[in-house]
């Protein structure tokens, strides 16, 4: 690729950037990003973008061979010949496709929702950068000189030349033969973060609420591993019963029976209880329902996050979505608890696509 092609293309890819970040907020609310994601890319359809093209002269429009032709003469199949079909009156609509980074979506969601960068708790296995000395180079300071690597860059030296005599093994180094000690850095534990995904699957909980759960967690992931390296991601999901799935099994299953909140909540402490000790990692449980809850759970699940949850949490956030047979009542008695002094509790309605933006801001906003 000549370097003005490849200049231009990178124009272009620019341009089709700037016009992911004009309308980054439709990308947040509907998913049209979320479809294809490699394993450290997104690529995201951009529509009406004319793709630049060359344009033939007026001569080269008509054909399909070579002579004037007659009139009349047919150059394709007509109405009601094999293969023929009425041509349409309407454009056809220009769709590409920009590849963009997760860590540059992670930017531009900052930017739109003003996310505060977060302050981490643990200390364990987050990778930090670390100075090692652990390799030569042939530059580098006297304190540094590597005398072993020196003395053998001259002995190598002399043999190639021809200087070196066996009889009088005299080795003399010289400047292009020093070699020195240099540092490089090498990724050390320091702290890591663990998300807990936890859905409600019951009866009430159909496709469309499960698609904005899904939308939602997907910003939620993108933005904390911009935040720590290597977070890692437990799903749970529940009815009257909770168990841990992976991430197909997560957005992919529907059961019939009753709701127990409380289920999801043991759950998730007993798993933090066994593999996450709170002191050497950030927390991070989400919890997505449609607020339909046993009502008798309710206390249950208010003692659960104010004794076991939240005092081992960075944050626990609550996302209730709509359905058609959630009460709501969930939300309610949580907020009427907790009131807005609870900062390590979040919760959001999301009752259409539209609320996911507020919702992702209520969740990351407080920077925990």
């Amino acid at each position: 690729m000549t370097p003005n092609i490849e200049h231009d293309r990178r124009r272009f890819q620019e341009i089709l950037r700037g016009r992911v970040r004009q309308e980054f907020r439709k990308y947040i609310t509907h998913g049209e990003l979320i479809g294809k994601k490699g394993k450290d890319v997104v690529s995201i359809p951009v529509p009406h973008i004319e793709i630049p093209r060359f344009r033939y002269g007026f001569r080269s429009l008509g054909g399909v061979g070579q002579g004037e032709g007659e009139p009349g003469t047919p150059l394709a199949p007509g109405e009601g010949e094999a293969g023929g079909s009425r041509a349409g009156d309407q454009p056809g609509e220009h769709i590409l496709e920009v590849e963009v980074t997760l860590e540059e979506l992670a930017r531009m969601l900052a930017e739109e929702l003003e996310l505060p960068n977060i302050e981490p708790r643990g200390k364990r296995n987050i990778l930090s950068p670390k100075p090692r000395y652990s390799t030569i180079r042939p530059v580098g300071i006297d304190a540094l000189r590597h005398f072993k690597r020196s003395y053998r860059e001259a002995l190598k030296r002399q043999i190639l030349s021809g200087t070196y005599d066996p009889q009088n093994p005299v080795v003399v180094p010289i400047h292009e033969d020093m070699r020195y000690r240099s540092w490089e850095e090498v990724p050390q534990p320091e702290c890591n973060a663990v998300v807990i995904l936890m859905m409600d699957v019951s009866g009430s909980m159909g496709d469309e609420q499960k698609e904005l759960v899904r939308i939602t967690a997907f910003w939620i992931d993108t933005w904390l591993r911009t935040q720590y390296d290597g977070v890692e991601t437990r799903y749970i999901i529940h009815d009257a019963t909770a168990r841990e799935v992976d991430e197909h099994t997560f957005y992919h299953t529907r059961e019939s029976g009753g709701t127990k909140i409380s289920s999801a909540y043991r759950l998730c402490l007993e798993i933090i209880q066994r593999h996450y000790p709170p002191e050497e990692w950030n927390i991070y449980p989400f919890h997505f329902s449609d607020g339909d809850n046993w009502s008798e759970d309710n206390d249950d699940c208010i003692a659960l996050l104010e004794k076991e949850l939240l005092p081992r949490v960075n944050l626990f956030c609550y996302g209730q979505v709509a359905s058609y047979y959630g009460g709501g009542e969930f939300l309610r008695d949580l907020q009427e608890h907790f009131g807005e002094d609870e900062e390590k509790l979040s919760t959001a309605e999301i009752d259409d696509r539209d609320d996911i933006y507020d919702a992702i801001k209520a969740f990351l906003g407080k920077g925990r």
